[in-house]
Order: C-alpha cells, then structure tokens, then sequence
C-alpha cells in the first residue's frame, strides 16, 4: 500500500476513516491514483449510482444531470471511504503487478512503439546490407513479425535493375523450396479429413509409379518418406546411374545441374513423373537422407488423386484457404503485379539476367512464387496450429456452454452498479476464463498435426544451412532446443526452410517463444498470452545461391531478445 499511495497520503486515510462523516473532495480523491478513471470507477460503484447516460448521483442527491466531473465534493461515511481507498490501494497494486508481468515478458509488448526496436532494425539494416555486398544481390525484401505483429517489413536494393525499379516487401520472386512447405499444408489437410495415409505405399494412390527394388528385394515406398526425404528418390543428379563402382564421386554445385535449367512446360503431373520415375533408389527407403524436390513431385501426383481434381486446382484452393493473395504456381503467362526479375552471375561474377525455366515439373517442391508479406502470413498461421489446443466435439460443446453463460452474465448485469456488476462477473470468473479461448478462432490445421510435422524424423540430417545441427520433420527442416553445457552452444527451437531457385534464394525461419517448448503440451494459459507466441522471418532476394538463414536466424533472436527486456 505505502509502494502505491505514499506514506503521506495513507496518514490522511487514517484521520478520514476514524471520522463519522466527512467530507470529500473529489479531486483530492483522484490524486491517490494517477489513474483518475480507477477513481472514478470505484467512486461510482461503491457510493453512488450510475443512471442511464452515464451520468452518477449520491444516496441522498437527486439526479441533477451532473456528470462525474462536475460533482466537486461528497459527503460520505468514514467506513464507505476506507471501501474505496481499499479498492483503489487494490487496483493499484494489480496495476503493479501487472508492470512486473509486462517486465517480465508474460504481457504481449507492442515492440512497434518501444524507441529500442528501432536499434535493432538498423542493426538488422546494416546485416541485411553486409549480405546484399557479400553475395552481390540487385534486391532483398524482409519481414519480421512479434507475436503474429509485423515490427518491421522493408525492401532493399532493386526488383528489376534496368528499369530501375525497387524492391519492396510487396515485390514477387520465386521462394524456391518453401513450396515444399506449402505443399505439406495441402498434404495434411488431406490426411486430417482422411483422404489419405501417410503411410500407405505410393502405388496405392498412384499405380502407374513402378514398384522399386534395392539389390534386388522389393522395397515398399511410403508418402512418409517422401516427405522426410527418406525415400532414396534421387535429387537433380543423374551421375550416379552410370558411375562404375569405385569411382570416386565429385562435389558438383547444384545450380550447375541440367534438371535447374528445363525450359520445356510439363502440362501435367504424370508428365513430370517421367523425368525420374523408371530411375532406381539410391537406397532402401527408411533408412537413409537423401534431400530430393523429385520426391515432391511425387508428392503431387498423390495429392491429385486424393483430392480428386488436378494438383494445380487443388494447390489454388489451399492459397485461397490460407489467405495468401499474393502466391502463385509459377507460370510466365500471366500478368502479375509487383512480379520482380531474377538474376545470376555469370563466370566474371558480373550479374545477368536469369536464363529462362519452366517451373511447371516441380510446382510442389520448388514451383511457387510470392512475397514476404504472404510467407510470414504462413509461417504465423503454422505458429498459431502449433500452439493452439485442438478443440474436440466435447471441448467444443463445453466451451459454447461456457459462452452462452457469459453473455447471459452480461445480459444479466445490464443497469446494475459497476462494483456489483465486477463483484458478479468475479463470481463466473471461472466460466468467462473458460469461455476466452472460445474466442479464439481454430488453426487451419490441428496442432497435432503441425507438432508431427516440426518433430525431427530418426535419421535426417540437415545437408544445408549455416546453422548447425538439426534435421528434417516432414518437409519442414526442424532443430530441437540445445543447452547441455554451462556457457556453452545454446539454441533455442527453431523451425525453418529455404530455398534456391534460378535466380532467387528465400527463407521461412519460426522461433516458437519458449513458453512453448514443452515436450507436448507447447501451450501456455491462454488466460496470460495468445498464439501466436514468437518471432517470424520472412526473406527474399532475386539473387542465385545466396545462404540467408543464418543471417534470419540472427535478426529473429535479436527481435526475440527485445522480449526480455
């Protein structure tokens, strides 16, 4: 009490309620608060009556048309007095407290409006540059959000070099392998209506792809591993077919590959299907990583013949779904806005226009295109399935329960005094608790479902990335928690993917907060925080072969640190 009040004016106190009567004045009242609302709010509830209009009267005052302001002095007994101090001493210190709380990060923190974040954007800026230098790329665009709030989205550098035109968070560019993640989307929406099984062979949803065999036994081949890339599907590389046994194998840049550069349109799935299909595993699936966008391909012929209708109508549907406006299968027809050019460099290190390609025979493990603002859309609604409670047909029925109870409390409390009405609404304290996370609306997927899909897969490894450590789950690249040593590696929970295209290179990065990271139950009490919980990063450069996760990962832990503070 002395925190919140000041001794000085609890000595006061102390003389008004040992008197009978006394007369106060209003506005000495609200100099006991520096919230002069709390003071009006408890003045109106515990001594007088609030009529309609708002306007407020004492017991033995008619009502003269006097708003709360204009009353300047009432007279009431020492005993109603002490009610009030007390009630304001307690909102103070649940004021307090909450400031703690908001110090401690258990508050959402608007970080838009703190001047600190503004060092970290130009801290961020000037990292962002450093890349742009090092790498040579004509334009980036980023965006980060906090909690499911953008903080910061701003393009750098240039969309289209000749025409001097600039890259801004609404410029459009392939995002490469981040389709993989998209696709998965479209995949589990399947697999939650049942329209398909993870792990059913590939021939049963597609017949026409030819049963495999590994030295000589059959092997079975499940959508599961195309997924986690454990399926031994070969990647772009076809050398391996004619290599004698003992030779020794040479590193070959990937963006070198032939299948990088088809400029043919494949008109169909089954089509894309013949550029590997007849071609032998690299392995028994199961039992090795092999990253592979053909598998994906595969992919696709499966999700057509679940969904029944052709892949590239069934993929417009989910974007649809998803809100992602500005997301496209890749095709050179159509007139897009804000569509940007990609580039390369040519054996001088001299930046060129990208050569010509048809993405049409990988739209599912590297065909889209879109923007950052639409990528950290995604990876926001993925972070909130993550870490909302999937709602069965009994919670779903106790949480209307619990809604219609509250609003019948509001109906109820309708003309009565304020502090009757809190006094009332603490009573179904239990039932409106229960009823906030009805407000919430439903993941577009299951959280289950997207916890199966962050999990590591037993016997992935990540073949990319400047972090460290880590593996795959299904088709999205996952690294547990680290923090086995004193002063030692320490890594938050990070999920991502990146991408690289002709021309253009992306990356998706998802920093769960971790209040989250628990083993299943990743969800706090939806009464302190709301998902989406954590920082987001979405980036995007029209340049080839440009590493940008390690560069995301810095900004997001920069953004997530701001939390702590």
């Amino acid at each position: 009490m002395t925190r919140v009040l000041g001794q000085h004016n609890i000595y006061k106190i102390q003389q008004i309620i040992t008197t009978p009567k006394h007369t106060v004045s209003v506005s000495a009242l609200r100099k006991l608060s520096p919230q002069p609302h709390i003071v009006q709010r408890n003045l109106a509830g515990v001594s007088a009556w609030r009529t309609k209009g708002g306007r407020f009267r004492t017991k033995n005052e008619k009502d003269t048309g006097s708003r709360f302001s204009s009353l300047s002095t009432w007279t009431i007994s020492g005993g109603i007095l002490a009610v009030i101090i007390a009630r304001l001493v307690q909102d103070q210190e649940c004021l307090a407290d909450s400031d703690e709380r908001l110090r401690e990060g258990d508050i959402p923190i608007s970080l838009e409006k703190r001047p600190d974040v503004n060092n970290v954007i130009q801290a961020s800026r000037n990292a962002i540059t450093l890349k742009m230098i090092e790498c040579g790329c004509p334009g980036l665009s980023i965006t980060v959000t906090v909690d499911g709030k953008t903080v910061w989205t701003e393009g750098f550098g240039y969309a289209d070099l000749e025409n001097n035109v600039p890259c801004k968070p609404e410029t459009i560019f392939r995002i490469a392998s981040i389709s993989k993640s998209i696709t998965m989307t479209a995949v589990a929406k399947l697999y939650e209506n049942g329209d398909l099984d993870l792990d059913k062979p590939v021939q049963f949803y597609v017949p026409e792809f030819p049963e495999k065999y590994v030295q000589g036994e059959k092997v079975v081949l499940t959508i599961r591993h195309l997924l986690s890339h454990l399926g031994g599907i070969r990647h772009y590389d076809k050398d391996y077919m004619t290599e004698k046994k003992g030779d020794a194998k040479t590193v070959k840049d990937e963006m070198k590959l032939d299948e990088y550069y088809i400029k043919d349109h494949f008109d169909s799935v089954q089509d894309s299907l013949k550029l590997f299909k007849d071609d032998p595993l690299l392995h028994k699936p199961g039992t090795k990583y092999l990253y592979t966008t053909h598998g994906f391909t595969l992919i696709s012929a499966v999700v057509e013949k679940a969904a029944k209708q052709p892949f590239e109508k069934y993929m417009q549907t989910i974007l649809q779904e998803l809100g992602l406006g500005n997301t496209y299968l890749e095709e050179h027809g159509p007139l897009l806005p804000n569509r940007g050019r990609h580039y390369v460099k040519n054996k001088q290190g001299k930046v060129e226009n990208a050569p010509y390609v048809d993405l049409s025979y990988k739209w599912a493990g590297g065909g889209l295109i879109s923007n950052v603002l639409d990528i950290v859309k995604f990876g926001n609604a993925m972070l909130y399935c993550f870490q909302s409670e999937s709602k069965t047909p009994q919670t779903a029925n106790q949480d209307k329960d619990a809604k219609k109870e509250v609003k019948q409390t509001r109906q109820s409390t309708k003309g009565v005094p304020i502090a009757s009405r809190t006094q009332i609404e603490h009573q179904n304290q239990t039932s409106v608790k229960e009823c906030r996370d009805d407000f919430l609306l439903p993941g577009y997927l299951k959280s289950e479902t997207v916890r199966e899909m962050w999990t590591k897969v037993d016997k992935t490894e990540l073949s990319w990335s400047g972090i460290p450590g880590g593996g795959y789950g299904l088709a999205w690249a996952v690294r547990p928690p680290v923090a086995n040593h004193a002063y030692c590696l320490s890594r938050p929970y990070i999920v991502s993917h990146t991408g690289g295209a002709i021309g253009a290179s992306s990356v998706l990065l998802i920093l769960p907060s971790a209040d989250y990271n628990g083993e299943l139950d990743l969800r706090a009490d939806v009464g302190k925080t709301r998902p989406p919980k954590g920082v987001v990063v979405a980036m995007i450069t029209n340049m080839i072969s440009v590493g940008l996760e390690k560069t995301a990962y810095e900004i997001a832990q920069e953004f997530e640190n701001l939390k702590k503070l």
